[in-house]
């Protein structure tokens, strides 16, 4: 392996180039037009343009990531967390093109991210499972009657997904239609496919999953345990090493199950097996997610194993450097630091970085990808940066982590940095006597008491326009930001420079976009009398999707169709 394509964005694809330098191989970064001077493009040896804005036309685009592999002359592709890292068909696709796949075989990914069927395999070991459909269900109906023979709440789950999205709880029977819906759209959005299947959920459980090493030679090892409980929308926030609070006999279930599942399935690579755990102390397998997980931070800072460079060495087909269960060498957490306005819901909040001032000291660690001057794009998720923080106890962990947490400074949009204090200061969560947090906690516990922030500055246009140039007689693309061209305009004819974005005009009747992103589809027609409360539309923003409600009752007109994009507080609809 001499030079790797990164196949993804922002602080993952910093630090597999940050691996790649430390393993001697060169990197290649790859980027939306949004991204033309994001932290990852900077940091890698190369980076290549992928002519576009949206997933599917970049990261998610087998056929331009392929391209720029063969242009570079890369050997080796690393598809990071997200986008594409659990997609069978690009790992095949990788193969075929004669490059070195950094992940498992294409069997064990298709295998393993079809959750009907790793429920099957969890089933075949003897590791513990809920009730759960054996194949997806068709529609909502058949979420029914699940519902109705086994009772609620449910789950219903992209078959096909993974990173907490495409899950929907339903609560009461009234509602499966709707959450049905929703989660197929999801999946759709976010990985292509939209069957789901629907098993029993346990309320209040707690979220413990093993992180797994396994290489071609045959040798499986299980790193530890992380705890993953605090989320809002299945999606996590804090995580931690290893998993406070769990009995020997908790911890060997959960080792062993993980280690049988990767081993029948012929895992090669870092995978990560996930648990539920009830109040009651019930295991419940959940998933595998066969790639690098957001939090193996902390299991790095547990373990003193670098998990990015085992999986080189796994794909340049050398034997792991572990071959057994290490002790943990203190305690671990992770904050993930999103764009998000804990006062409004943690509503995704894209805009500009002004200040990034991150902590530092004894057991800190930042892993960022966007810098003061960054621009955080709405069209994709929220994470800007990780902050981990290690002790020798979990203790001290803590304190370190209130220390790290006081000193984080971002400006320029709203962050969930507010959140992250404020948790650390809750017995909950601190307490070192018990750990009462579990996956609705923030929903059904937490007190947010945090004003909404500051909406964040309009952010200028992120467009590329492209056009052919010639070079010494070679022709070449050329593309500048959009920006850039309307702002030399501007300038040309007397202006000031770039012009800012006109503020929304205030309208009793105009109903103001939550956030900046796309109205993924109408629930009511266009010309339709509503009532106040009422859920009009869905909008998707950052990968979360989130209803927008009738401001009062009335007669709605559509101001934008479905499919289109406008900034937060632009108006969508008017309600007469």
């Amino acid at each position: 392996m001499k030079k790797l394509l990164i196949a993804n964005r922002g602080e993952i694809a910093v630090r597999i180039a940050r691996a790649c330098a430390d393993h001697g191989v060169q990197s290649v970064a790859v980027y939306a037009d949004a991204d033309l001077n994001a932290l990852h493009v900077r940091m890698a040896d190369e980076a290549y343009g992928l002519d576009g804005n949206k997933p599917a036309d970049t990261y998610l685009n087998i056929a331009k990531l392929l391209a720029v592999a063969k242009r570079c002359g890369a050997d080796a592709v690393h598809p990071g967390y997200g986008f594409l890292s659990e997609s069978a068909a690009f790992a095949q696709a990788v193969i075929d093109a004669g490059l070195t796949w950094v992940g498992p075989s294409p069997a064990a990914i298709a295998m393993l991210g079809d959750k009907v069927q790793a429920r099957k395999l969890a089933m075949k070991v003897g590791a513990p499972l809920v009730a759960g459909t054996a194949d997806p269900v068709k529609n909502a109906g058949e979420v029914l009657a699940f519902a109705e023979k086994h009772g609620l709440p449910v789950a219903i789950k992209a078959a096909f997904g993974g990173g907490g999205r495409g899950i929907k709880v339903a609560w009461r029977l009234d509602e499966v239609e709707g959450l049905y819906e929703s989660a197929v759209r999801e999946a759709v959005t976010a990985f292509g496919r939209g069957e789901c299947y629907v098993e029993q959920f346990l309320d209040r459980p707690r979220h413990v999953e093993a992180q797994v090493l396994a290489d071609t030679h045959g040798n499986v090892v299980v790193l530890g345990t992380r705890d993953c409980s605090l989320q809002r929308r299945n999606q996590k926030l804090v995580e931690e090493a290893p998993a406070p609070f769990l009995s020997d006999e908790q911890r060997e279930r959960i080792h062993q199950s993980a280690r049988d599942i990767c081993a029948e399935a012929g895992y090669t690579g870092a995978g990560t097996v996930e648990f539920m755990l009830s109040a009651s102390g019930a295991i419940s397998f959940l998933e595998v997610n066969t790639r690098l997980q957001v939090e193996h931070p902390v299991t790095e800072e547990t373990t003193g194993i670098d998990l990015v460079i085992e999986q080189l060495r796994i794909a340049e087909g050398l034997p792991l450097s572990i071959r057994q269960t290490p002790v943990p060498r203190g305690h671990a957490f992770e904050f993930r630091i999103n764009a998000e306005d804990v006062g409004r819901g943690f509503m995704p909040s894209p805009g500009p970085v002004k200040v990034f001032d991150a902590p530092s000291g004894p057991g800190v660690r930042v892993d960022a990808g966007v810098d003061a001057g960054s621009q955080v794009p709405g069209t994709f998720d929220s994470l800007m940066a990780k902050l981990i923080v290690t002790g020798a106890t979990r203790e001290q962990a803590v304190a370190r982590a209130r220390r790290a947490l006081k000193e984080f400074r971002i400006e320029g949009l709203p962050t969930v940095l507010p959140f992250h204090r404020a948790v650390m200061a809750h017995p909950d969560f601190v307490s070192g006597d018990a750990f009462k947090v579990h996956t609705r906690w923030i929903e059904t516990d937490f007190a947010n008491g945090e004003a909404a922030a500051m909406r964040p500055d309009p952010m200028p246009g992120t467009a590329l326009l492209r056009t052919a140039i010639e070079v010494d007689g070679r022709r070449m693309s050329l593309g500048l930001p959009a920006v850039l061209l309307s702002g030399l305009s501007s300038a040309a004819a007397g202006g000031a420079g770039i012009a800012t974005a006109e503020p929304a005009v205030a309208d009793a009747a105009a109903v103001a976009a939550p956030v900046s992103g796309t109205v993924q589809g109408w629930k009511v027609a266009d010309g339709d009398e509503v009532a106040a409360g009422s859920v009009i539309a869905v909008m998707e923003a950052m990968k979360m999707e989130m209803q927008v409600l009738a401001h009062r009752a009335g007669r709605i007109a559509f101001s934008v169709a479905a499919g289109g994009y406008v900034a937060a507080g632009a108006a969508i609809a008017t309600i007469g």
